[in-house]
């Protein structure tokens, strides 16, 4: 850990002051919340020691709640009424561990009553989640506030698996974000676990010509097939993101290049010379690909609109 935040504590620092958003600092909780990041943490390692799966899902869940209105929160509110929320659309309803947010929300309550953002939290457990699967630590910037508004129908607007390069650029540009960000944050996709659904276009009529998508590995695509049935009814198949899912590493890049990845949007990076090169260079060098992924992990979570400190991170105060 201690490698992670000496190499990039410099570049955060640059990141926060430099992002126009003046209410995100490093030491916002300084007076009111000294703890907050030991607060958080706990809870995060509490949760991880019994489920594996908890890192992916909860950068996942950072990642959907800073696509949808910033990172206000808004993934973590329930639906209530005729008002149906972002996590029961159905691109969000394979997250889970909700209940780490909840644990770390109770716990920062206990220390320091309605101080911390549930957006805050989520950003620090996130941070925690690459820590915990072997990967880089940085500081967080704080200060974010929380959302009042969930609605699942703005859930289509988050990138698909299927999308082309020019599909992706246009979302992660709507966003603020770079092509350069765009391949650092899709290295996320080394942590976690894919069903069918999201790669089924792949591996089944893919078109009038192919049954099977030509950009992925015959043998790869075989054993896909073999995990995923035309016509599946088992509602938990499907594959690993790579090999070492519970380890965040650069093998992610590695696959794009054998042709050995679930999503057509992860082959897609191939398809500029700019992104070409930058899944080379993250193929070749974990070091590089970590320093990218923290500058735009970091810019990512710069994008904010709340309004309040939600007393329960489930519901609207």
């Amino acid at each position: 850990m201690a490698f992670g935040v000496a190499l990039f504590s410099s570049i955060l620092i640059f990141l926060v002051f430099s992002s126009g958003v003046s209410a995100l600092s490093l030491n916002y909780y300084a007076k009111t919340c000294p703890d907050i990041e030991l607060i958080v943490t706990k809870a995060v390692k509490a949760a991880v020691s019994r489920d594996k799966t908890i890192p992916a899902t909860l950068l996942r869940m950072h990642f959907h709640d800073c696509f949808i209105r910033g990172c206000d929160g808004s993934v973590l509110l329930n639906s209530k009424g005729n008002n149906k929320a972002e996590k029961d659309a159905t691109p969000n309803l394979s997250l889970h561990g909700f209940f780490v947010i909840d644990n770390a929300k109770k716990a920062v309550e206990k220390a320091c009553p309605g101080v911390v953002s549930c957006a805050d939290i989520l950003a620090i457990a996130a941070r925690d989640a690459i820590v915990l699967s072997g990967g880089p630590s940085w500081y967080v910037p704080k200060g974010r506030k929380d959302g009042r508004i969930s609605r699942a129908s703005e859930v289509s607007t988050l990138p698909s698996p299927t999308f082309n390069l020019s599909q992706l650029q246009k979302s992660f540009s709507q966003r603020g974000l770079s092509l350069d960000d765009l391949v650092a944050l899709s290295g996320g996709h080394t942590l976690g676990f894919a069903h069918c659904a999201s790669f089924q276009n792949r591996i089944h009529n893919f078109s009038v010509t192919h049954d099977v998508d030509p950009n992925l590995h015959p043998t790869f695509a075989s054993k896909l097939k073999g995990k995923c049935p035309l016509h599946n009814k088992v509602k938990t198949a499907g594959a690993p993101m790579d090999p070492s899912s519970a380890t965040f590493d650069n093998t992610y890049y590695q696959l794009i290049l054998q042709r050995k990845t679930l999503f057509s949007s992860d082959h897609s990076l191939l398809e500029l010379p700019k992104t070409k090169e930058l899944v080379y260079r993250f193929a070749r060098s974990k070091h590089a690909f970590w320093q990218a992924f923290v500058k735009s992990i970091t810019k990512m979570s710069n994008i904010n609109g709340g309004q309040e400190i939600r007393k329960d991170c489930r519901v609207v105060n």
